[in-house]
C-alpha cells in the first residue's frame, strides 16, 4: 500500500517551497510485525514530530505580517512610532504651522509610511535636523528615515552607505537676490554668495563659475534659515540653494517676499528624496513602494476621499490570476506591511498630486508650478513602476 504524503506550503524565502515529511514505512504500520512494540514507538515519535512541524508551519502561515518584518519594521512596531528626520523649518517641505503641527511634502511622506506600517499617520516623531547633521543622525540610528530635501548622488549612496529609495521632488539649484538685481545674470553676481553647510551647493557653485572662466566667493552658513537671514541682512549678495527652498524661505523676508527674486538660471540637477540605511533592503523597498503607490494613485485617479474603496478594487484588477495575487500577498507580508497598507497610506495624505498642491502648489503660499514633477502622462518625470 502506498503511504499518503502530506504537503504544506510555507512562505519562507521561497514561497513555492513545500514541506514534505518522509513516508511512513509498512514496517512501522504493520501490527503483525515481529518488532511491533519498537515500531509503534518509532511511529508515534515520527508522527509527533511531523505534527509539531505542521503546527509551527501553520503558526507562520496564520501569523501577522510582523512575523516577516525586517529589523527596522520590528523596531518601529516595538517603539510604536516612526522616527523621521526633517528640516528645521522649510515651508512646503517640513515646517511647523501656527499650531505647532508639522506640515509639508516631506512630512506627508513620513505620515504615509507610518500609516502603511502602523496603521496610524499620527504615530511619527519628527526630528528636526540641520543639513550637516542629517547623515550622522541616520548613521547613529536616531532616525529611521530622512525626509529632508536631500539630493540623491552616487557618492553619497556609496560613501555614506545609504540608499535613496526614489525621487520625491525634482529640483534644481538657483539664486535668490534682491529685486534690484533681477536682471543680473547669475555668472555676473559680485560679492559673497551664501550657501548652507553640508550640502552640494558650494561645489555646484564653484563648478558653475569655473566653467565660465569666473571665480566666486562663497560664505558657508550653518543652516538654511541662517543663509536666508544673511541675505536679508545684506551680508550676502545672493543665496544659492534648491529653487523650491529659495521660494519657501523668501516668504520669511522681513521686508516682504516681493523684495527678493529667484533668478531663472538652474545650475544643477537636484533629485530630492527620502534616505534610509542600505543594510535593510526590505526597508528600502517598503519606503520606495509607499512613495510609488502615492504616484500611482494619482495616475489611477484614486484620491484621499476614495482610497478605502478604490484601492482594493485597483489591486484586484491588477491581480487577475491566482499566482499574481499570491505574489502580491507574499510581497506585502515579506515587507512587514499591513494588508490594507496602500489604502491607509493614500487615505492619510492623498495621492502625490494632492500632496503637491496642498504643500507647494496653488493651495499653498509658495504657488510653485509642478514642472518636472508632473506625471509622465502630462510631460513630467513622475513615474511609478508597476506594483504587480
Amino acid at each position: 500500500m502506498r503511504t499518503p504524503r502530506l504537503e504544506l506550503a510555507v512562505p519562507h524565502a521561497n514561497p513555492h517551497r513545500v514541506y514534505t515529511p518522509p513516508a511512513l514505512t509498512p514496517a512501522l504500520l504493520d501490527p503483525d510485525c515481529s518488532t511491533r512494540s519498537s515500531s509503534l514507538q518509532a511511529a508515534r515519535r515520527l508522527i509527533r514530530n511531523h505534527l509539531l512541524q505542521i503546527l509551527l508551519c501553520l503558526s507562520i502561515v496564520m501569523g501577522s505580517s510582523l512575523a516577516f518584518a525586517t529589523e527596522t519594521v520590528k523596531s518601529i512596531h516595538t517603539r510604536g512610532q516612526l522616527r523621521c528626520g526633517v528640516s528645521e523649518g522649510i515651508p512646503g517641505f517640513s515646517a511647523r504651522d501656527a499650531t505647532g503641527r508639522w506640515r509639508g511634502l516631506d512630512v506627508d511622506l513620513c505620515r504615509a509610511v507610518a500609516a502603511a506600517v502602523l496603521g496610524d499617520p499620527a504615530r511619527v516623531k519628527f526630528v528636526p535636523l540641520k543639513a550637516s547633521a542629517r547623515f550622522p543622525a541616520l548613521k547613529a540610528g536616531q532616525v529611521d528615515l530622512l525626509a529632508r530635501n536631500t539630493t540623491w548622488t552616487m557618492s553619497r549612496e556609496v560613501l555614506l552607505a545609504v540608499a535613496f529609495p526614489a525621487v520625491l521632488f525634482y529640483d534644481g539649484q538657483g539664486f535668490m537676490v534682491p529685486a534690484e538685481l533681477s536682471e543680473t545674470p547669475a555668472v555676473a553676481l559680485q560679492g559673497p554668495i551664501c550657501v548652507e553647510k553640508g550640502t552640494t551647493h558650494e561645489r555646484n557653485l564653484v563648478k558653475f563659475f569655473a566653467r565660465r572662466g569666473a571665480q566666486v566667493e562663497t560664505r558657508v552658513i550653518d543652516s538654511a534659515r541662517g543663509a536666508a537671514d544673511a541675505l536679508f541682512a545684506g551680508k550676502c549678495r545672493a543665496y544659492s540653494s534648491d529653487a523650491s527652498q529659495l521660494a519657501a524661505l523668501r516668504l520669511r523676508a522681513p521686508t516682504g517676499a516681493e523684495k527678493y527674486v529667484i533668478l531663472p538660471e538652474r545650475i544643477s540637477k537636484e533629485p530630492l528624496g527620502p534616505v534610509v540605511h542600505n543594510d535593510d533592503p526590505h526597508w528600502v523597498s517598503l519606503v520606495r513602494w509607499v512613495l510609488y503607490t502615492l504616484i500611482e494613485a494619482e495616475e489611477r485617479g484614486i484620491t484621499r476621499a476614495t482610497a478605502s474603496r478604490a484601492v482594493p478594487l485597483a489591486i484586484a484588477r491588477g491581480s487577475t490570476d491566482a499566482r499574481a495575487r499570491a505574489d502580491w500577498n507574499y510581497s506585502v507580508r515579506e515587507l512587514g506591511l499591513r494588508p490594507d497598507w496602500a489604502a491607509q497610506a493614500i487615505g492619510a495624505v492623498g495621492n502625490y498630486g494632492e500632496m503637491f498642491e496642498r504643500n507647494l502648489g496653488s493651495g499653498s503660499p509658495l504657488r510653485l508650478e509642478r514642472g518636472l514633477n508632473r506625471l509622465w502622462t502630462e510631460g513630467g518625470l513622475m513615474y511609478a513602476p508597476p506594483l504587480n
